[in-house]
């Protein structure tokens, strides 16, 4: 039988994703940045080639790169159906499902991404923080088991997409 999360930190853990997603979602570069731990890690392996972000200022320029981004605002990004491994007490890997909806008033609302998270998730003074997040389209390994798929295709980024540094 494999170990399994205790509610209490299943809650801290929903409140984490939530905290994400309303920080992201809102322009919130400090607030993002406090839900990942100081040397946290996160990756997007979403274009040709992934960005890398390190630490909670790498947190912060990423933020910073979306709000930026002229298509960003009015993006919501739900993750749901969370799988825990518990690693010990203060220690966990996640796996959830991630659909990213933009909304500009009226309808029609876009699907505008459909993927998985993977994380890893440390309990620090009390609290649980992303040290590492891996954010991947809904392609690939995961689909491993299906034949003729499992392998990634490697998609073009968009001109709007394109990493660069700003001055806020």
């Amino acid at each position: 039988m494999t170990a399994k999360l205790p509610l209490e930190d299943r809650a801290e853990i929903q409140d984490l994703y939530a905290r994400y997603s309303w920080a992201l979602d809102t322009g919130d570069p400090d607030m993002l940045a406090a839900t990942f731990t100081p040397d946290a890690r996160l990756v997007e392996e979403v274009f040709e080639d992934p960005d890398i972000w390190e630490g909670r200022e790498g947190v912060r320029a990423m933020s910073r790169h979306y709000m930026a981004s002229p298509n960003f605002p009015g993006r919501q990004h739900h993750a749901t159906m969370p799988l825990y491994e518990p690693l010990g007490p203060d220690r966990c890997n996640a796996k959830s499902f991630v659909f990213v909806t933009e909304v500009h008033g009226e309808p029609p609302m876009v699907l505008r991404f459909s993927g998985y998270y993977q994380d890893e998730l440390v309990r620090l003074d009390g609290e649980w923080l992303f040290q590492s997040r891996i954010i991947r389209l809904w392609d690939g390994e995961i689909l491993r088991n299906f034949p003729g798929k499992g392998e990634w295709v490697p998609r073009k980024r968009p001109p709007d997409l394109v990493v660069k540094t700003h001055p806020f």
